[in-house]
């Protein structure tokens, strides 16, 4: 599958000024597959170590983490010769071996000529609990997302359309012929979600739901493993609890995470710890609330506000159990749902391209479900509606109040401009989102 992160990968190579790179990712977005379909197509050979598999792979850091003696022992472990310009060296499940990531500075400072990836998916749950030091400074780091939209197009065969949507975004005043099948292919993305190997499976099943839904529990299986693996009995316990909670709490009319929708009697101090693992494993997105929408938007964050969202729309759609008929735009009880579905794809497209939104609200005035700073440092409202039905009280009030440069409607209304206000298509969010960067 085409993956934006191949080129992500090709500028780190040709870097002057490259060091080891540490990839982060949740479980099953695509990290191992991205690396070796890179090594392949740019190097020689590949020297590659998973510290999940190979019990024999951390005695390669055992007594010395210099790169000289890292080298020999893998060459001896893998029965190969490591040339430093034509051989990659992938350090797979790296939060299994602390001193593999301590030794990433020391191939920093004494070994640059040698090109080096450490991946993990529960890479970021290790930096931030363990005791030892990350070499930070000494190493370069990406973030693998779930395929976004564009991604999902391409693997659809439909690059041709996700040429055409770029395209259609650089005129928004002029309405796009082919919004009816863009709108068909967001909703089954919806359903589907960005995990490559659901993805995959849906496009190998003649397009039948049922094979990327078994593809999703599994995932699930594993985050609950993880979540085993990784902590304590007590911390996996409420670690589950809150990850559980997730689809409730989007379905509520107001979306505001609430500690007692995890559970009776539910507090802060039970779930802080729970949510930030899930955080730091990749598998969930947390939005603060903004009192003002004003730039630098963290020194009016509330903590104590926020919203948590999963990092693949089709693990959400899973969890609902829902089907292509639920998505359907309607004025009935389910519309909470599905606005609930189309603001985490939203949020989804938003933070593939590293942006890192907030939203605004208060008691009397609605909420509008995100603000971005823009790439010329103004704050954007980013209002989003699963249907054609765009009329809100929130949004209305905060261009009143707040004046933005410009404000975004996403819908399921064709592109068009009114004045200040933008209308984008909901499968457009992910070029908006690139364009607000």
């Amino acid at each position: 599958m085409r993956r934006k992160i191949d080129e992500l990968l090709e500028e780190w190579r040709r870097s002057a000024r490259r060091k080891p790179l540490v990839l982060f990712g949740a479980r099953q977005v695509g990290k191992t597959y991205a690396i070796t379909h890179f090594a392949e197509r740019s190097f020689d050979s590949m020297a590659y170590v998973d510290f999940s598999r190979d019990g024999r792979a951390s005695l390669a850091f055992g007594d010395s983490i210099a790169p000289a003696d890292i080298v020999h022992s893998l060459e001896s472990l893998l029965r190969m010769r490591i040339d430093p310009g034509r051989t990659l060296i992938v350090l797979d499940e790296v939060q299994l071996c602390e001193r593999a990531l301590t030794g990433l500075k020391y191939f920093c400072d004494d070994a640059p000529q040698y090109h080096v990836i450490a991946a993990g998916s529960l890479l970021g749950v290790k930096v931030n609990r363990s005791r030892y030091s990350f070499p930070v400074g000494k190493v370069d780091m990406l973030t693998l997302h779930p395929m976004d939209f564009e991604e999902y197009l391409w693997a659809r065969g439909e690059e041709r359309l996700a040429d055409d949507i770029r395209q259609a975004c650089s005129t928004p005043d002029r309405p796009f012929p082919l919004h009816d099948a863009a709108m068909d292919l967001v909703r089954e993305y919806m359903l589907v979600g960005g995990m490559p190997e659901a993805v995959d499976a849906y496009g190998g099943s003649g397009r039948r739901l049922d094979a990327p839904r078994e593809v999703q529990r599994d995932i699930v299986t594993a985050y609950t493993a993880d979540m085993a693996k990784y902590a304590s009995p007590r911390e996996t316990q409420r670690i589950l609890e809150a990850w559980n909670s997730v689809p409730r709490q989007l379905a509520k009319e107001n979306h505001k995470f609430q500690y007692k929708a995890v559970r009776s009697g539910g507090r802060s101090n039970m779930y802080q710890g729970a949510l930030s693992w899930l955080v730091s494993a990749g598998i969930i997105t947390r939005l603060t609330q903004v009192s003002e929408p004003v730039a630098p938007l963290r020194a009016f964050e509330d903590p104590s506000a926020f919203k948590i969202y999963m990092a693949d729309t089709g693990l959400l759609s899973c969890a609902y159990d829902a089907m292509p008929a639920d998505l359907a735009p309607a004025d009935d009880k389910a519309s909470a749902f599905r606005g609930a579905l189309a603001e985490n794809y939203v949020l989804q497209q938003l933070t593939a391209v590293g942006l890192a939104p907030h939203y605004w609200g208060t008691l009397n005035r609605g909420e509008v479900e995100f603000v971005v700073r823009d790439g010329q440092g103004d704050v954007i409202p980013v209002e989003v509606k699963s249907g054609s039905n765009v009329t809100a009280r929130s949004l209305t009030a905060y261009r009143a109040k707040y004046r933005p440069r410009y404000a975004v409607r996403i819908s399921a209304r064709n592109f068009g401009v009114e004045g200040d206000m933008r209308s984008v298509p909901l499968y457009a969010a992910r070029t908006l989102a690139e364009n607000l960067r």
